[in-house]
């Protein structure tokens, strides 16, 4: 006979983790607004998120060290492919929020400066990139450089594929197994990390979001689910030629729910992994493409820096031509890719392209002010519609490769 313990954990880990992450959300929404005192409840959100991002820098330098020492080829046409449909369809977001914002225009209300750090111009971005790209690797892991990260584990991969033993590749893949292992072992506590998420966001802001800044969350979540929902199956089916929207619904409910949550696409980089495996994907290929879209794919970071860069510019009174809004797009599109996958990353952008229209830093800052007031619900849109991004343009990529191939 099984012992209770047992028996309990082996059906929790049977049953649906969709369905755990639905109720731990309902459970935190509820109470988030009868017992808002009960602030321990948000360690369990703190504790889940922590717990992703500390493995998550570990599983991509293995998983991509691993899978470049024991590729045998035919991964460029792959990634070609999936790089292309990142960046095609970062730049076509930016272009929604153009339109979004010169169709339905909002403005703000500025009053508090926020504090922060935020790059001057589009050669800073540039350059931070390379400076990271070429940092320390243990410091690469230990801040989540993730630009790093990438940089030396294909060094240091390809590197083991020209001088290593099968031996020595063997034990790094063994390796890539175990941490592997471990993230499944975390995402099972997903539901009580949700609960916890949930229980703080609503706790804190409750509905008010809705309220006050309601145009403006209106007009960003409207890009981005146009973008998710339209263009995104749009650059799919042009590529395969087959229905995208299958894909894309198993992408957003395990993908982009629990990124919806989390708020960071460092951090659902383990999850996208699992997902990736779970549809069959190669793993020497969805190993490298899955952190590099959390760097690069950055499609609801493009329409965040757009339309808040613009709300700047209408509350401001500047008039922007549609020249300058579509260089503002490709500033927004180069920007997004250099915005850091962590939460409310993005912001720390608009700066940037508000010196473009000659705005200066204390009026853009002013902007993101209010972009982390309503980040409760922006920061979260974005996050899933990047992160399920990753995973539907990996598979995308792959199941073009494979047509090619019959």
């Amino acid at each position: 006979m099984k012992k209770p313990f047992t028996y309990l954990l082996k059906k929790w880990t049977e049953s649906s983790l969709v369905l755990r992450i639905l109720i731990g959300l309902i459970i935190g929404a509820v109470l988030g607004l009868l017992v808002p005192e009960w602030t321990w409840i948000g360690i369990l959100g703190k504790l889940f998120v922590s717990a992703l991002k500390a493995v998550a820098p570990v599983l991509v330098a293995v998983l991509v060290m691993a899978s470049i020492a024991k590729a045998h080829g035919g991964l460029g046409p792959r990634f070609r492919t999936v790089i292309s449909l990142y960046l095609i369809s970062t730049l076509a977001a930016a272009l929604v929020a153009v339109t979004g914002s010169t169709l339905f225009p909002v403005t703000l209300k500025l009053q508090d400066v926020a504090e922060g750090s935020a790059p001057n111009a589009l050669t800073d971005v540039f350059s931070n990139l390379l400076t990271n790209m070429v940092s320390n690797p243990l410091a690469s892991i230990s801040s989540a450089n993730y630009i790093g990260i990438l940089f030396w584990a294909i060094l240091l991969g390809v590197g083991l594929k020209l001088v290593a033993s099968p031996g020595t590749i063997q034990v790094v893949s063994d390796f890539a197994d175990v941490i592997t292992l471990v993230v499944k072992w975390i995402i099972q506590f997903a539901p009580f990390g949700i609960l916890g998420l949930v229980f703080s966001a609503v706790s804190e802001s409750g509905l008010d979001i809705f309220t006050i800044y309601g145009r403006l969350v209106l007009l960003l979540v409207g890009c981005m689910l146009f973008n998710t929902l339209v263009l995104n199956p749009l650059w799919s089916f042009l590529a395969t030629r087959r229905n995208p929207y299958p894909l894309l619904w198993t992408c957003l409910k395990e993908s982009g729910l629990q990124a919806f949550f989390t708020r960071s696409s460092a951090a659902n980089i383990p999850i996208n992994m699992a997902l990736c495996k779970k549809l069959g994907l190669d793993k020497d290929f969805y190993s490298v493409s899955i952190p590099l879209g959390a760097t690069i794919n950055m499609n609801g970071a493009a329409v965040t820096i757009t339309v808040m860069t613009l709300a700047v510019a209408h509350t401001l009174g500047i008039e922007v031509n549609f020249i300058s809004a579509v260089f503002l797009g490709v500033i927004a599109t180069l920007g997004a890719c250099g915005a850091s996958g962590v939460a409310g990353g993005s912001l720390l952008l608009v700066p940037l392209a508000c010196s473009f229209l000659g705005i200066g830093n204390d009026i853009a800052m002013q902007a993101v002010a209010v972009g982390f007031i309503i980040g409760v619900v922006q920061d979260s849109v974005e996050t899933a519609l990047n992160s399920s991004g990753d995973v539907f343009f990996t598979a995308t990529a792959e199941y073009r490769e494979r047509q090619k191939g019959q």
